[in-house]
């Protein structure tokens, strides 16, 4: 069978899941099951100032992932083309802001729920993210920008 045409070819990196689905998922079955077999894991008196800062973090990170996106004028859908290696603001950092915004949004509702089955549940979903995300979208990366990402790669860390 013949190649497909360089014009057929998805300019997105295929991902498994989209990783706000990914984090819910996972928030979703540690609440649930939190709700079925209570396992707290801080003390009571610290869940709020705890859980409040790390959702205001996530919160901030988010913003300020986005809005560098937005100025640099590519996409935050994964599923649209990436039309920039963008290493200001955030990308300074984490090559992962959004997905470390998911992450700690999601440590922060765990910690105010005090829900260890969160933080349990959170283990399967940064592998799959890891393999059917982070994976595909780096190698999409390094085959659309080439030298110029493996550059970035090289040094920023993927989480921080």
């Amino acid at each position: 069978m013949g190649e497909t045409p360089p014009d057929k070819i998805p300019d997105h990196p295929n991902m498994l899941l989209p990783p706000p689905l990914i984090f819910l998922a996972a928030l979703v079955a540690g609440l649930l099951l939190q709700h079925f077999v209570p396992l707290p894991w801080l003390p009571h008196a610290s869940t709020d100032w705890i859980g409040y800062p790390l959702g205001a973090a996530a919160g901030a990170l988010a913003i300020w992932g986005a809005l560098t996106l937005r100025s640099a004028r590519t996409a935050i859908n994964p599923y649209q083309p990436t039309t920039a290696i963008v290493q200001t603001g955030p990308y300074r950092f984490t090559r992962n802001p959004l997905y470390l915004a998911l992450l700690l949004l999601c440590i922060g509702i765990a910690a105010w729920r005090n829900a260890l089955w969160i933080l349990l549940a959170l283990i399967p979903a940064v592998v799959v993210l890891r393999l059917g995300v982070i994976d595909r979208e780096e190698a999409y990366l390094a085959g659309k920008f080439g030298a110029e990402y493996r550059t970035y790669q090289a040094r920023v860390r993927r989480w921080i």
